[in-house]
């Protein structure tokens, strides 16, 4: 069962939680940067371009996850540092594919040129391709107990692969120029895979870190899947209602390509309405864990309340 929230641990202000947040950004920053240093990885173009990938900003939402979820549970935060810095590499690995002009053909990320614009489209391929065998690379030889290890590989393999993230992607492609002509199971379905599948890992990662019982993992699963979904929406309204410098991408290629999202099939305000909807499951989500889900409740509100 969920432990009852401590009577020791008392309620941290949000000043605080910014603190903690930024702390662990810079952590994993820091180990990315190790990662990627010419002292890990010899020093090539294809470093170069990974380090263009992985170092050049980013929300590292799904790092912060790993560490809230794992900070929920006692965890050992060197425990967290392997799992954060994986499944960053994994996003990042995954933007600069997505970024390809085989697929969304964008010429700008994070504010800079995407690598294959940085670069050349080869370099990209392989650039990315090495980012997830460095990924994995990370749990491999992550100071944790060897079952411990397998079932972070088995989770992040399950995200990343066919059952998640890519498969979503192949979904998108499918429903790209479909507009409102895509049903909202159909929908929901393609980003729970797409956009949920890794978000939903991060938190289960931090979970096996922290030893999480059943119970534990039930709530954690609602808050992420909840998670996932409330992410996609807001990224959808901020391509209609987001500008190209704040977003740090292009703004407005969603609509351009008539991709399925969810202002198109639902519309802008309901789609405001579905994200109200699902902060409230979030909520729910954590209500058994007390003030110990401080820090998942104010990065559930960073994701509904984001401007990039």
């Amino acid at each position: 069962m969920v432990d009852p929230p401590s009577a020791n641990r008392i309620a941290t202000p949000a000043a605080t939680h910014t603190m903690i947040l930024a702390d662990w950004r810079q952590r994993v920053d820091n180990a990315l940067e190790h990662a990627l240093d010419h002292r890990t990885l010899p020093a090539s173009r294809l470093q170069a371009s990974m380090r263009h990938a992985a170092l050049l900003g980013g929300k590292r939402m799904r790092p912060l996850l790993v560490y809230a979820t794992g900070d929920l549970l006692d965890a050992d935060i060197a425990a967290l540092d392997a799992p954060a810095t994986a499944i960053e590499l994994i996003h990042a690995y995954s933007l600069v594919h997505d970024d390809l002009p085989a697929m969304d053909d964008d010429a700008l990320r994070r504010g800079q040129p995407t690598v294959h614009v940085a670069f050349d489209e080869a370099t990209a391929i392989l650039a990315g391709d090495a980012l997830q065998s460095l990924a994995f690379q990370q749990l491999a030889e992550a100071p944790l107990p060897a079952d411990a290890r397998i079932a972070m590989v088995r989770e992040l393999a399950t995200a990343s692969g066919a059952a998640g993230m890519c498969g979503g992607q192949a979904f998108d492609i499918d429903a790209t120029g479909r507009g409102s002509d895509i049903s909202l199971g159909e929908l929901e379905r393609l980003h729970a895979l797409k956009t949920g599948a890794l978000l939903r890992c991060a938190v289960r990662l931090g979970a096996i870190a922290g030893n999480a019982d059943r119970d534990a993992h039930i709530a954690l699963d609602r808050y992420a899947e909840a998670l996932g979904l409330a992410f996609q929406i807001r990224d959808d309204l901020l391509d209609i209602e987001g500008d190209s410098a704040t977003l740090g991408k292009t703004a407005g290629k969603d609509l351009a390509q008539n991709k399925a999202t969810f202002p198109a099939l639902l519309g802008v305000e309901a789609s405001r309405a579905k994200l109200g909807e699902l902060a409230d499951i979030m909520r729910a989500a954590l209500v058994p864990f007390g003030d110990r889900g401080d820090l998942l409740a104010a990065l559930a509100r960073q994701v509904v309340e984001r401007d990039r």
